[in-house]
This record gives C-alpha cells, sequence and structure tokens, in this order.
C-alpha cells in the first residue's frame, strides 16, 4: 500500500538565520544553493578554491555577494577548514572535481579533490563541530555499467573510472564518521544536472553545458557513437530543492538517495530539444575517442522513488523547459562563462 509523500517544510522558517556553510560553494550547484539559502535568511559563507578546471566562477554569486560571506581557499588545507567548519549548523558538502577524463589522466589530482579534501573536512567537523549536519553531493557514476534500468539505491556499485571509485570512497568516508563519531550526513548521488552557472566552455563538469556552450558559438555539437544511449536530466533548482530537504529531515541522517527519476531521453532527442531550445545548430554522430569509450556507462535513467517516498522530492522541470531558462540565463550572461 503506497502512502502519501511527506508534507513539504518551509524552507524559509527552516534557515533563517541559521550558519551554512558551502564547499564548493562558487560552483555550479554551490552557488545556486547560496542564493536560494540567502533568500531564505540564511547566514551563509562560502569556501571555493577556484582551481580553473572545476567550474568556480565568482560571477556566480555576482547578484547577491554582499549577503554572504566569501573565502577561496582549498579545503585540503586543514586551515582555512577547521576555522570555517566550527559554529556552522550545516555543511552543503560539494566539493570536488567531475571531469572523468581528467581524473583518468591525472589520477592523484582527482583522489586530492575527491578524497583526501573530504577526509580533511570530516576531521575538520570532527575536532571542531560534531553536531553540523551535512548533506554531500555524489554521483550516479558510482554505480558504472547498470545492470539493470532504471536504477535504485539496491544496484550495486561498481564504478568504471577512477572519479567514481573516488566519489565511492567519499560516501564511505561519511558514513564511518557518522557511525563513529556521530557525524549525521546524508548522501545524494547526482545525475546530469544542468542550468544557469554550469560549466560551458568545455566537458569537464557534464557534456549538457559543454553542448549549451557549442551551440552558442556557433559550432556542431559531436554525438559519440549512434545518439540512442539514454540519460535522464535534473534541472538546478529540482536538486537544491532535494539538497534542502535532505537537510531539513533527521530521518534522512545516514540515507544515500538516486536523484535523476525523470523522462529519460536519447542523445538525439537531447540534442534536438538544445537546438529547439537555442533556435538553432546542428549534431553530428562521430566514433567513440578510444579514451571515453573505455570508461562510457552505456544507457542510464535513475529511479528516484526512493527519495520520492521518503522526502517527497520529485523533478518538477521538463527538459526543454530547464534548457529555455538555461539559454536565457547564458544569453545575458555569456561573457563570463567562454
Amino acid at each position: 500500500m503506497m502512502t502519501d509523500p511527506p508534507e513539504r517544510p518551509n524552507f524559509s522558517s527552516f534557515f533563517n538565520d541559521e550558519k551554512v556553510l558551502i564547499t564548493g560553494g562558487l560552483g555550479f550547484i554551490g552557488s545556486n544553493l547560496a542564493r536560494r539559502l540567502v533568500a531564505y535568511g540564511a547566514r551563509v559563507t562560502v569556501v571555493d578554491n577556484l582551481e580553473p578546471h572545476h567550474g568556480g566562477n565568482l560571477h556566480n554569486v555576482e547578484p547577491f555577494k554582499q549577503h554572504l560571506r566569501v573565502h577561496v581557499a582549498d579545503v585540503c588545507a586543514e586551515e582555512p577548514i577547521n576555522q570555517l567548519v566550527a559554529g556552522q549548523a550545516y555543511l552543503f558538502n560539494l566539493a570536488g572535481q567531475s571531469s572523468h577524463l581528467d581524473a583518468m589522466s591525472n589520477p592523484l589530482s582527482d583522489l586530492r579533490a575527491n578524497g583526501i579534501a573530504q577526509i580533511q573536512i570530516l576531521e575538520a567537523c570532527r575536532n571542531h563541530n560534531r553536531d553540523v549536519r551535512i548533506v554531500f553531493a555524489s554521483t550516479r557514476q558510482v554505480y558504472g555499467v547498470p545492470r539493470y534500468l532504471p536504477v535504485d539505491e539496491r544496484h550495486p556499485a561498481q564504478p568504471v573510472d577512477i572519479n567514481g571509485w573516488n566519489k565511492l570512497a567519499a560516501e564511505g568516508y561519511h558514513q564511518v564518521y557518522y557511525r563513529a563519531y556521530g557525524i549525521r550526513s546524508t548522501t545524494l548521488r547526482l545525475t546530469n544536472t544542468y542550468g544557469p552557472g554550469m560549466r560551458i566552455k568545455d566537458d569537464r563538469q557534464n557534456f549538457l553545458g559543454y553542448w549549451v556552450g557549442l551551440l552558442l558559438r556557433g559550432q556542431t555539437l559531436r554525438i559519440f557513437g549512434n545518439g540512442t544511449q539514454v540519460r535522464d536530466f535534473n534541472y538546478v533548482e529540482d536538486v537544491i530543492d532535494a539538497l534542502l530537504l535532505a537537510a531539513c529531515s533527521s530521518g534522512a541522517v545516514g540515507a544515500s538517495w538516486n536523484l535523476g527519476g525523470g523522462q529519460p531521453y536519447s542523445l538525439l532527442d537531447t540534442a534536438q530539444h538544445l537546438i529547439a531550445a537555442h533556435g538553432g545548430g546542428d549534431y553530428e554522430c562521430v566514433p567513440f575517442p578510444a579514451e571515453r569509450i573505455a570508461i562510457d556507462i552505456g544507457d542510464y535513467r535513475a529511479s528516484a522513488e526512493k527519495i520520492r517516498a521518503d522526502l517527497g522530492w520529485k523533478p518538477n522541470t521538463s527538459l526543454p523547459d530547464g534548457l529555455q531558462r538555461t539559454f536565457a540565463f547564458y544569453r545575458a550572461n555569456l561573457s563570463h562563462y567562454l
């Protein structure tokens, strides 16, 4: 028997005047989260190392920068992360790097960003703030090649690349610190998040952002393979809702949930929706480069039924609507992202 999902909390009441730290807070998702939290009255601090390949961009917080504290720092260093963690009520842990090819070509750099940095953050919590409530952003990549679709949380975790393994290890670190030290955390496994503020100059963050950038530059989209591969997408505002819901729920402590759950699209269909939203453009199918086919996961779509039942979350923004909003943002801000 199905039960009704929980009633959505009032975020303004929940976060008003609360101290919140966002690691990776100048990046795509972190900055959108910061904007929402500022609007809810939270006292927000963001920390980001602004490493050129990781997606941090000061313009992401330009419209509301006077309402938050910004620290440009490396969270791998013991200071200032110890000082930043102290006294925070919530920590949205979005720090890391997401490029799968960069992880394969420079695995130690990926380990530093997605492994060592996570332990440093958790050690800061253990030593300076065990009461902080953490929401950690992981990735669908931890599942590897799907054995069945849609992928639910019972699916075995068997990543196909270094980035996926380091993200999976980071999930484990959060579980260990919860069980051993009582540091309360929740993990969300994100899939193909897109929207205003994402990296569009290359494909280090996600392919959809790169495709947006190609169209804005008047270039042809290149689809690897025959284009029938399936993906699902989440608009960034829906992802922010999930992060906030997870932070608000005491029942979320220790849990891991998939996001995704929206309508799946083939890459060919995705390209056509992008071209329609942009108002023109073209695409071509090309053979997979050797370095990409080795770590490609094939079709992927997620089941988000568990988080819907537990927290009442579901994606609300269709891909066509989200792409319209995305292109409108970049037309107005393009010089800051190319």
